[in-house]
């Protein structure tokens, strides 16, 4: 355990090979959940870390850290510069993860055109080396038959949704970039979970309403989960051990949805649900809830595209990050755990 993350017992990769000279790193998205243990492990590992945030955004996962704040969003070229100035490495984890928004185009265009910023911004400023959080959203799913790799990418056109989409094209906007010369590794994280998912997360959300006894049933889906933690180690792995241009899941195991309930029901002492659910009724329910949310302005639990890509068991394979770059997530019930005593610290389990 790290003074400010678990970092899995590791040493630091980066500075044990002799790179103090300059050891600034900029980590975008450092207020949220997966860029907050990136920006953790940064400091655990002695680097001098300095994070953009939004002015809007919030500020608990900055709370008493060492770290240099620049105020800036990732779309604006001259925030971008000011905070790349004299950065070594970067991690730029910071997306726009809503899987519905009143203007599904807001979506891309943060995830797309913010991206093309930043790496537009670390080419200009020098920067040595860049981890780029991708997605397993970029990854084709429909009609796998087992655990789908690095090499099953999906177009823009497949993409179901304005969040995967906008994974897809601003994915490709950095292999473009690659092929210029961006010296950029690209990791491809599957579901997060655990500690400080303020917002918190579409998985999130899940394990709080399922913590708190408002999912009664369940459709049949699955998902590839995995400890916050371990995906943001699977960073520095990647900073350290992977190669420019190549694509590496940082997963964990692959689960149903039924699983996943059982064993939240059995961690908080709730009957697990046992009801599954068609999906077909449930559309009416998501534009519903679609159309109270555009009154609200707040996301909606259910929406028609979660439906469309739970017609898909989301299995991933992190093999290759395993035997590339010594990748070694831990069960996903431990993330599990530590996202349920987060959540009931926070107030969330009330």
């Amino acid at each position: 355990m790290g003074r400010y993350g678990n970092i899995n017992g590791q040493k630091p990769l980066i500075e044990d090979r002799g790179f103090e000279i300059n050891n600034c790193i900029l980590v975008t998205g450092a207020s949220g959940f997966l860029g907050s243990s990136v920006m953790r492990q940064a400091l655990d590992r002695g680097f001098q870390v300095r994070v953009l945030v939004r002015a809007t955004s919030p500020r608990a996962n900055l709370t008493g850290l060492p770290v240099e704040v620049v105020e800036g969003d990732m779309r604006d070229a001259a925030s971008m510069a000011r905070a790349m100035d004299g950065v070594r490495y970067l991690f730029h984890v910071a997306a726009d993860y809503r899987l519905w928004a009143p203007d599904p185009e807001e979506i891309v265009r943060s995830n797309v055109d913010g991206t093309v910023t930043v790496m537009t911004a670390a080419r200009q400023a020098g920067v040595e080396r860049i981890v780029y959080t991708s997605s397993v959203a970029t990854l084709r799913v429909a009609g796998a038959t087992a655990p789908v790799d690095e090499t099953a990418a999906m177009a823009g056109h497949e993409a179901i949704g304005a969040y995967k989409r906008s994974k897809v094209l601003a994915e490709r906007e950095v292999e473009r970039m690659v092929a210029e010369g961006l010296p950029a590794v690209i990791v491809n994280p599957s579901t997060p979970i655990g500690p400080r998912d303020v917002r918190p997360t579409p998985t999130g959300r899940i394990i709080v309403e399922a913590a708190t006894g408002k999912i009664p049933a369940f459709v049949d889906t699955g998902l590839n989960l995995a400890h916050v933690d371990d995906v943001a180690t699977g960073h520095f792995l990647a900073l350290d051990r992977g190669k420019v241009g190549e694509r590496y899941i940082l997963g964990g195991q692959d689960v149903t949805l039924q699983q996943m309930l059982h064993d939240i029901a059995q961690m908080t002492g709730r009957k697990a649900p046992t009801i599954q659910l068609p999906r077909w009724p449930l559309y009416p329910l998501a534009r519903a809830a679609e159309t109270v949310a555009r009154f609200t302005g707040k996301e909606p639990f259910v929406t028609v595209d979660g439906l469309k890509m739970s017609q898909y068991r989301m299995f991933f394979t992190s093999a290759k990050a395993q035997r590339e770059l010594g990748y070694a997530p831990r069960p996903y019930q431990q993330g599990l755990r530590d996202a349920l005593d987060w959540f009931r610290q926070a107030g969330y389990l009330k």
